[in-house]
């Protein structure tokens, strides 16, 4: 069941494992609705825009699964369906770090932000408008539920693996995280996004937006590494990320600088290898990593 040999000199060959396809195929796929977006000049909140955007989603997951089926045997492929389903792998104790974790980071950005003189952490329109339209909240479950499954089946479902495979826990975080990032661009130039609409391209927002990404990253590895490599825990707290930022609206500066100070807390708490006490990272089952 082991891998077939690497390519020798003068072998142009491609593993079919080898993570940079699959953020090529990711790209290609999410990459070419949201650039019709742009081409075609439609807004994200018209029928139109939001099909675009909905099936551009899919980009991560769509490639996730099918590399899963395409690198690994049925043990590997039945791994991946458990690490979807499994709610042990996660346990009690996990599951309070998901909930806490991103609830800490805002409130504590809040504190700060008002210890600076700004206003804290204040509710969304959206939020305040619920009492009286409770569709108000649909935004902020959207981006907490469909996201995070359509990405996650992908960038830590599929590609954190093949990266561990060969680089540190940190390493990989921060090369997946850039991927990540950068897979957001296209989104600043569709009118009627987040990110066209509230951030802005190369601005300051911009930039705290791409450097939060990347510290994110390195906190989904810690969380990833600690429940077994459970997608399912990693979609829970991506989820609870985004519905945390929807709802509660604190200044990017102090809000992205409290994940990137967590990132270097954990990293040197936890070490840089693995992000856990443990001295390998988990493995998943080994591949038979065909060629193309």
């Amino acid at each position: 069941m082991g891998e077939t040999a690497r390519p020798t000199i003068g072998d142009t060959s491609i593993s079919a494992g080898n993570p940079w396809l699959f953020f090529a195929v990711t790209y290609a796929i999410t990459w070419s609705f949201w650039l019709a977006a742009i081409a075609l000049g439609v807004r994200f909140d018209s029928a139109a825009g939001l099909a675009l955007l909905l099936v551009g989603l899919t980009g991560p997951g769509a490639a996730g699964v099918g590399f899963v089926y395409l690198v690994y045997d049925e043990r590997g492929r039945a791994d991946f369906w458990n690490r979807i389903r499994s709610v042990r792998r996660i346990g009690v104790a996990w599951f309070l770090v998901i909930l806490l974790v991103p609830t800490v980071v805002t409130v504590v950005a809040g504190v700060v932000d008002v210890l600076f003189g700004g206003p804290g952490a204040t509710l969304d329109e959206g939020v305040q408008e619920f009492g009286v339209t409770p569709l108000a909240i649909l935004p902020a479950l959207f981006f907490a539920t469909l996201p995070p499954i359509l990405e996650e089946l992908g960038w830590r479902g599929y590609a954190l693996d093949r990266l561990q495979m060969n680089w540190s826990a940190l390493s990989a975080s921060l090369i997946l995280g850039v991927v990540w990032a950068v897979w957001h661009l296209p989104l600043f130039f569709v009118e009627g996004s987040f990110q066209a609409e509230s951030v802005g391209f190369a601005t300051t927002g911009f930039w705290l937006f791409m450097v939060g990404i990347v510290a994110l990253s390195v906190t989904f590895t810690w969380v990833y590494n600690h429940t077994s490599r459970s997608i399912l825990g990693i979609i829970l707290l991506h989820g609870w990320v985004n519905f945390v930022s929807e709802t509660v609206v604190v200044g990017d500066l102090f809000y992205y600088a409290h994940w990137v100070l967590l990132a270097v807390i954990l990293t040197a708490v936890w070490g840089a290898k693995t992000l856990t006490s443990d001295e390998e990272v988990p493995r998943p089952p080994r591949p038979h990593d065909t060629r193309t």
